[in-house]
């Protein structure tokens, strides 16, 4: 039995970069063709010429947040839907609201790769604890489930002892859902004495998997991994066997940006997540997600050959109120913008004899002559004044010494 769901997995980058040089430009026009928010956003770009990665960062960011606002004015989906009611399956709710939309297709939300590497196989019972009640993330995993050949046994969220009873009488060989509720309903079995000795596998979600959990679960012979999932897209990347880091799947585009930029940050560095799906019904093109992740070095010792990331680092969203004024990582992305003399910014802030203060630490590449500095110092005070509202102060530091966090907003007030 093959350890791959399909044979993209462990293609070469030479094979991905020529499917990828044929596949964007075709979803590009379709999204432009046949959505209004990408007729108005892509309307001055000639998409056949959008072929690689490095074309594609050219283009316009869209943001979570940018949802809600984009619902309100084009009802269902903001304008971002391809299809309609009865072309889509389901339509979920996220809090927000965000209305997420759900197609026809085998496999929708792409969550059979990472199954499959989580050692699920056909022919076997599948435990989900994800919510049925409104939000996708039980349709997720159940559409891969499906996809690869298992049965799924429904169990959503909740009553706990009646979830035991049934993993007792119908013995699943691996679960879905997130490993708090997991772990919950270990401890309910030991409470009712019931053995399951047939459970030895899960795919976990929707928050952290931290080591200790996962060293927990396989002491008891439950071999635990985990996925990055979002109800806009799916499954965006899964862990494997080899356990550093997790795989992009197959079916997305991940870029890792700057936060409040839409600018592509160095391999390694910490950044925020954008991903491009080939999903027809809801063709997202650069999604930032709002999550942060950096990109790992070379290829997984399991054999897959896609771009592996960290896995989830934070939120990227560091917008903060300082003397009564919101200031965002995309004000901060402005500034910086204006002097190419600077690499990398953060800015700083506290609250010295309880009051709000602010200093941009700047990376730049070299130190000039004084008065050059001074220049420079005195210019961005003034365009950081003019895009927050808000006077600061500004300190130049040697390139690479800034933390590689993600961070562009630091807020380091103390209130005690």
């Amino acid at each position: 039995m093959s350890q791959f769901f399909d044979p993209l997995e462990h293609r070469s980058a030479i094979e991905r970069d020529a499917w990828l040089a044929e596949a964007l430009p075709k979803q590009l026009a379709y999204a432009k063709a046949n959505t209004p928010w990408f007729a108005e956003s892509l309307k001055d770009v000639d998409v056949h010429g959008i072929t690689s990665r490095e074309a594609l960062a050219s283009l316009p960011i869209i943001r979570k947040h940018d949802l809600m606002e984009l619902q309100k004015v084009h009802r269902p989906f903001g304008g971002l839907a391809a299809s309609g009611w009865g072309r889509l399956g389901r339509v979920f709710s996220s809090p927000g609201p965000i209305y997420e939309p759900e197609g026809r297709g085998t496999n929708y939300w792409r969550s059979a790769r990472a199954l499959y590497a989580a050692g699920f196989r056909a022919g076997e019972l599948v435990h989900n604890s994800f919510s049925y009640h409104m939000t996708p993330g039980a349709w997720i995993l159940e559409a891969g489930a499906a996809a690869i050949g298992c049965t799924v046994f429904p169990a959503g969220t909740g009553q706990t002892e009646q979830q035991v009873q049934a993993m007792e009488y119908l013995q699943p060989h691996g679960y879905v859902g997130t490993p708090s509720f997991l772990r919950i309903l270990l401890e309910k079995a030991d409470e009712m004495g019931v053995k399951l000795p047939n459970l030895t596998k899960a795919l976990v979600s929707g928050e952290a998997f931290l080591p200790p959990v996962r060293d927990a679960l396989l002491a008891r012979g439950i071999a635990g991994y985990q996925a990055f999932a979002t109800a806009d897209l799916g499954v965006v990347a899964y862990e494997t066997s080899a356990r550093e880091g997790l795989v992009v799947d197959e079916g997305v585009v991940l870029e890792i940006v700057r936060p409040g930029t839409g600018d592509p940050v160095a391999e390694g560095e910490v950044g925020e997540i954008v991903v491009t799906t080939f999903n027809t019904d809801y063709p997202l093109v650069r999604f930032c997600t709002g999550d942060l992740t950096a990109v790992l070095p070379g290829i997984s010792p399991c054999g897959r050959t896609n771009t592996r990331i960290k896995g989830w680092l934070g939120r990227a969203d560091q917008t903060t109120k300082i003397k009564g004024m919101f200031v965002h990582p995309e004000q901060v992305a402005a500034v910086i913008k204006r002097h190419p003399e600077i690499v990398k910014a953060r800015l700083v802030v506290t609250n010295p004899d309880s009051s709000d203060h602010m200093l941009l630490r700047c990376e730049v590449g070299s130190y000039g002559a004084s008065g050059a500095m001074d220049t420079l110092a005195h210019a961005v005070l003034e365009n950081m004044r003019e895009v927050t509202k808000l006077r600061g102060e500004v300190e130049f530091v040697a390139a690479g010494s800034l933390p590689n966090d993600g961070k562009v907003i630091a807020d380091e007030r103390k209130y005690d």
